[in-house]
């Protein structure tokens, strides 16, 4: 039997959480959402109901009306692992394509991307394809996502300078 768990009325932080009904596992794109029935990992299903488009994370918990929560878990997606000499330098250039991208002491990782993976190589990293749960630093105040914009040189307002040619 499915268990219905109702409408998320919002999100909690997950360290406050005591009684947790449930997990739902979500990729990354997966975890950025407003309105969404999702399906439980227990094989429940709850419908995700915000008053704003939220970026969930592990720290996230969903709050149900009776006071129980879903917890929030990143999935395994397909990535790209860059490591090399230069990661500073790596990383920069993932930057400045508004790549979204996951930053450790050794090493970065992006979505699996064919035209950034032959970019990255030809930079001196290596890259390598690896399936992970996928973190990405937020935005430009920590938290957040970091949102890409269109390069279309005919695009009006796109008055900045990404160092092109």
């Amino acid at each position: 039997m499915t268990t219905d768990y109702g409408t998320v009325l919002g999100t909690a932080p997950a360290d406050a959480v005591q009684d947790v009904a449930d997990t739902v596992t979500l990729d990354y794109e997966g975890r950025f959402l407003r309105r969404k029935r999702l399906s439980t990992d227990g094989g429940g299903t709850v419908l995700v109901n915000l008053a704003e488009t939220t970026n969930l994370t592990e720290e996230t918990a969903l709050l149900l009306a009776d006071g129980r929560v879903i917890a929030v878990k990143p999935a395994d997606e397909p990535l790209l692992q860059v490591t090399g000499a230069h990661l500073i330098r790596l990383a920069w250039h993932i930057g400045n394509r508004h790549t979204p991208c996951q930053i450790t002491q050794s090493a970065l990782f992006i979505q699996r991307d064919h035209v950034l993976a032959e970019m990255l190589r030809g930079l001196g990293g290596t890259v390598t394809e690896v399936t992970a749960p996928f973190r990405p630093e937020g935005g430009a105040y920590g938290h957040g996502r970091t949102m890409g914009h269109s390069h279309g040189p005919d695009e009006p307002h796109h008055h900045h300078h990404h160092g092109h040619g």
